[in-house]
């Protein structure tokens, strides 16, 4: 086969370039995916019992007028809208998201260890090393040591020490003692923080509804079940494990950094190959449990800091669209988020198991109540968060280039790897972006590995 774009990988970006290209006219390309199934890490699926489960808490918000059009469009108003409403367990008590201006919630002590870290002289003042330091420098050592920190090292499974602090942007809510202090005494909340404090789902189908039908558009041009073997950039061609030969003029890459240049690339150099040994990842094990009945609980997910659970994340996913239910109405589905790396080994076998006692621990579910659990689904995401660490930005400025160079992109969450640029909008329109900057020249303005 011989095409003018190549494409690896049928998720965000890879379908959001395909689809790019078809709109400005470009059909020599094609899209080869791994699986059987198209979504990536936002695909979704459905267990025997009926329940519908997404890879993840993914939700549906926007920076781009392009992504929202596309969406109208793929959805036709086949979605709802809700405005986010989270919650941190910690110090036995609930406390509002972000954790950081609603201290006001906890327990008195832990209250005061916490305005008192933010007080005048007891934050370091020294220009911070890694992400850890970053952390007691802007919140203080009490918000650190109750939430922070405990949080950060369950979310990366990376020691915080060992990772940059240049991706925050809007991903971490920063915090400011008159406004932590006003709330105390007026006994307000501060809800409305972030990008995503209202987002929409699709009404059936979970988040992968979105792709499949994106992929459904471009079906002559996606090849299924066709994993990469080996990418010759000499001879500008691509084999994948069936066999396949695709011969390209420029390809994209969507599939993780280091995989494309450790396991595909033929003959990479040894400044390459020490660059994407120095990229870090974790791995995520989600689990969803199905359950009968139970009581009105509005909130959409809930963040746990603390050792009474393996996972860092809880959704409600039955609240994002009653159809993830097998029963719309009269079952809960929820979805549990756990993560692990060589630095937070986790026990996979037991830990569906683990995840349902983390579950009634936090008054999620009822322990006495085990036949109400009607279905149990789990999957492993091997690469789940590309881990923002301190080698990260220095591994980009020397793999990109060099990549580039020889007419190969690699954009989207891990093929780009910048955490930062890594929601499904920013994924999606990274494809876009590409697309136009090889056909019309267009300048790229999400991704940017320059930093």
């Amino acid at each position: 086969m011989k095409v003018k774009y190549a494409i690896i990988g049928a998720g965000p970006t890879g379908l959001g370039a395909a689809n790019r290209l078809r709109e400005l006219g470009e059909e020599s390309f094609v899209v080869l995916e791994r699986d059987a199934w198209a979504g990536g890490l936002a695909a979704s699926f459905s267990d025997p019992a009926g329940f519908t489960w997404d890879l993840g808490g993914h939700v549906i918000f926007s920076h781009y007028e392009y992504f929202d059009r596309l969406l109208d469009d793929l959805l036709a108003g086949q979605f709802l809208e809700h405005q986010r409403e989270s919650w941190v367990r910690a110090c036995g008590t609930w406390v509002p998201y972000p954790f950081q201006n609603n201290v006001r919630r906890l327990p008195p002590e832990d209250r005061w260890r916490c305005v008192k870290g933010l007080l005048p002289g007891n934050r370091p003042k020294d220009e911070p090393a890694d992400f850890g330091q970053w952390i007691e420098r802007v919140f203080g050592r009490g918000i650190a040591e109750i939430f922070m920190w405990p949080y950060n090292f369950k979310v990366w499974a990376t020691p915080a020490e060992r990772m940059s602090f240049s991706w925050i942007a809007e991903r971490v809510s920063l915090v400011d003692l008159e406004t932590v202090i006003k709330n105390i005494v007026l006994e307000t909340d501060d809800l409305g923080w972030g990008p995503n404090n209202t987002f929409r789902f699709p009404l059936s189908g979970g988040t992968g509804e979105i792709f499949r039908r994106l992929a459904g558009r471009l079906k002559d041009r996606v090849l299924f079940s066709e994993p990469v073997a080996r990418v010759d950039a000499r001879s500008r061609t691509l084999s994948t494990e069936t066999g396949l030969t695709v011969s390209y003029h420029r390809l994209l890459n969507t599939g993780p950094l280091d995989r494309l240049i450790l396991d595909w690339l033929a003959s990479p150099g040894p400044d390459l190959v020490q660059a994407a040994r120095g990229l870090t990842h974790n791995s995520v094990h989600v689990s969803g449990v199905g359950v009968r009945g139970g009581a009105r609980d509005p909130r959409c997910w809930m963040y746990f800091p603390g050792p009474e659970t393996p996972f860092y994340r809880a959704t409600n996913f039955h609240n994002y669209s009653p159809n993830n239910a097998a029963e719309p109405g009269r079952q809960r589905a929820l979805m549990c988020e756990t993560a692990f790396s060589e630095h937070k080994p986790e026990d996979l076998d037991g830990l569906s198991d683990r995840t349902v006692d983390g579950l009634a621990a936090a008054g999620l579910l009822d322990a006495a109540r085990g036949p109400d659990i009607v279905s149990k689904w789990q999957a492993v995401l091997d690469y789940a968060y590309p881990v923002p660490c301190l080698e990260r930005d220095q591994a980009l400025r020397t793999i990109q280039p060099q990549l580039e160079a020889l007419d190969i992109f690699s954009r989207g969450r891990f093929g780009g790897w910048r955490y930062e640029v890594g929601n499904m909008d920013h994924s999606l329109m990274q494809g876009v972006e590409w697309a136009e900057r090889m056909v019309l020249g267009k300048p790229e303005s999400t991704y940017v590995w320059r930093s």
